[in-house]
């Protein structure tokens, strides 16, 4: 009873911390991680509801803080190069976990998360593969945990390598897996970096559509012959599973970008609400963090990570190359 009471007395602690905006995304989740490995956490599902949640919500927000010019920019002069790397990534993604023998549906998902934004993608693809619970909490452990690697990692990286702003925006954007992670990152080296790591991470998030449509069309032999019932009808809940889902908070970035861009009367506004989805983010970071556990990475198991970590380091030093070479830029 006491160390239940205790856990709790720490999370919220920790919460109101990091909702204060003193501390940055980087040791928010590092305190997330200390307490989930730590301590038993009381409210793991609501927070990983509130994560997914407030993470969309956070960068909304930001779209306050962002000129429509400079989003169109990122998006038009980042998608050939976006688009190539996406479907080499799947290809080497795919070969790897068969090399490797990871059970094709965590492999599919891991790859898809690696390819465009991490849990998000992943969270849009499952239900389409039918992904089981375990299957999926295999492929977002994988993730979260380089996630972390990433966060911590690349800011010192950046600066060893003596790389500008937005060279190291850009390579933040097209190697680490989430939106919060690739903020939390961009937003240790410098207001440049966010602003360029923010609008091309989101750009590329618009290909999970594609991607998922794809998916949907590969899967659609397969969940016909599931859907199908005896007497030739529909069963409605599993057609539900097959409906793919749309980030729809990429549209409202994109409107808060417009008001921030065409809309100067309410200018006052838009520091406040940019602001707060710095906070956003740095919650959400914590949230996440508190959410991994030991008993997660015990789940994760060998086999799904290496495939990860192998997947992610050839991402990050081919794009990491591609940059300082000049052949990709902003």
């Amino acid at each position: 009873m006491f160390w239940k009471t205790f856990s709790k007395i720490v999370f919220f602690a920790g919460l109101i911390l990091t909702a204060t905006g003193l501390i940055s995304p980087p040791i928010a989740l590092l305190g997330g991680l200390l307490y989930g490995f730590t301590l038993a956490h009381p409210y793991v599902k609501e927070s990983r509801t509130v994560s997914k949640f407030l993470l969309q919500a956070s960068v909304v927000a930001l779209g306050f803080g962002m000129n429509l010019h400079q989003v169109w920019r990122a998006g038009r002069s980042g998608f050939v190069y976006t688009a190539a790397g996406i479907g080499i990534t799947m290809l080497f993604g795919i070969l790897l976990g068969q090399m490797i023998a990871v059970r094709r549906k965590v492999s599919f998902l891991i790859t898809v998360g690696t390819a465009i934004c991490g849990g998000s993608a992943i969270a849009a693809v499952a239900p389409i593969t039918n992904a089981t619970d375990e299957e999926i909490a295999v492929s977002l452990g994988t993730v979260f945990v380089l996630n972390s690697v990433a966060l911590l990692l690349f800011p010192p990286v950046g600066y060893a390598l003596h790389m500008s702003q937005s060279q190291f925006g850009l390579w933040a954007a097209l190697a680490i897996h989430d939106t919060s992670s690739v903020v939390g990152a961009a937003a240790k080296y410098g207001n440049e970096a966010l602003a360029i790591g923010t609008t091309v991470k989101l750009a590329r998030a618009l290909w999970i559509l594609p991607v998922a449509l794809v998916t949907a069309y590969k899967m659609k032999s397969i969940n016909k012959a599931r859907r199908m019932r005896s007497d030739g009808s529909i069963d409605p809940e599993t057609e539900r599973k097959t409906e793919v889902q749309i980030p729809w908070f990429i549209l409202f970035f994109c409107l808060a970008a417009f008001a921030n861009t065409y809309l100067p009367n309410f200018a006052p506004a838009y520091p406040v609400l940019s602001r707060l989805g710095k906070i956003g983010l740095t919650v959400t970071l914590y949230l996440i963090g508190s959410g991994l556990s030991r008993a997660t990475l015990k789940q994760v198991g060998a086999r799904p990570l290496v495939q990860g970590v192998l997947l992610w380091a050839i991402v990050a030093i081919a794009s990491l190359l591609a940059i300082k070479s000049g052949l990709i830029a902003i």
